[in-house]
């Protein structure tokens, strides 16, 4: 835990006020050494604005957000923690992970104020970073293999409060619905919509979802920003073959 506790210390800022904070400060508290101090950022609140959303914090907001999406049915799965220990192993290592994994369990014996921890992340991380948010939480609801309607009912919610468009909440979450997904609302756009109109949406998202947006992440998440980012490119190449244009 020593070497969490000095991990903690650099890698968290504004997720160790406000919220997530309340949520987890304590058991975060537990993985300090006697001689690690929380760092300034970190004791000042919630609500600082866009400033550096460090890999701690991007990992804690998971950590909050992943125990309301899973408690959100009533029953926790097997299956769901399997996902996010998984992800969490191949984003911060199975050390980390391990920890990352108690703190989840704390999250799980509480009631979420999900408005709340939701404007807390708006407030301080950038736009790229709450979409990666998002296709997290779809891809916990998904673990199982079938999607539960309280599940995605939550995580539109959540997605609202993050700021989150209805256009962008549609197009993340159908790659995740039962059977294949609708290539034209994963682009954005409607199927009577002209070639320029569908190279214009293609553009528009390959920028927006380029994985390079959230690089200060790590490896780690820009793998899982890739995922998205092939997602639109096999929607486009769907539309493109249909249509039978270049």
């Amino acid at each position: 835990m020593a070497g969490f506790g000095k991990w903690v210390g650099g890698a968290i800022g504004w997720a160790l006020g406000g919220p997530i904070g309340g949520i987890l400060g304590y058991q975060v508290g537990l993985f300090f050494t006697s001689g690690i101090q929380m760092n300034e950022q970190g004791s000042r609140g919630a609500y600082q604005g866009h400033g550096a959303t460090r890999g701690g914090d991007f990992a804690m907001a998971l950590v909050v957000l992943s125990a309301a999406v899973m408690n959100a049915d009533g029953k926790v799965l097997k299956s769901e923690l399997e996902f996010v220990k998984k992800f969490f192993k191949l984003n911060f290592g199975d050390a980390m992970a391990d920890q990352f994994l108690l703190l989840l369990r704390e999250a799980l014996k509480q009631n979420v104020d999900v408005r709340g921890v939701a404007a807390q992340i708006r407030a301080n991380m950038d736009h790229p970073k709450r979409l990666l948010l998002l296709q997290y939480l779809y891809g916990i609801a998904k673990s199982d293999g079938n999607v539960d309607k309280s599940e995605i009912d939550l995580i539109r919610t959540i997605a609202r409060h993050l700021g989150i468009s209805a256009k962008d909440i549609t197009s993340i979450e159908e790659p995740f619905n039962t059977g294949s997904a609708n290539p034209y609302k994963v682009l954005e756009i409607s199927k009577d919509c002209s070639d320029s109109d569908v190279k214009k949406a293609y553009r528009k998202l390959a920028i927006k979802f380029h994985p390079d947006k959230i690089g200060d992440l790590g490896e780690g998440p820009k793998k899982q920003a890739k995922e998205r980012f092939l997602q639109v490119q096999n929607a486009y190449e769907e539309i493109k073959k249909t249509r039978g244009f270049k």
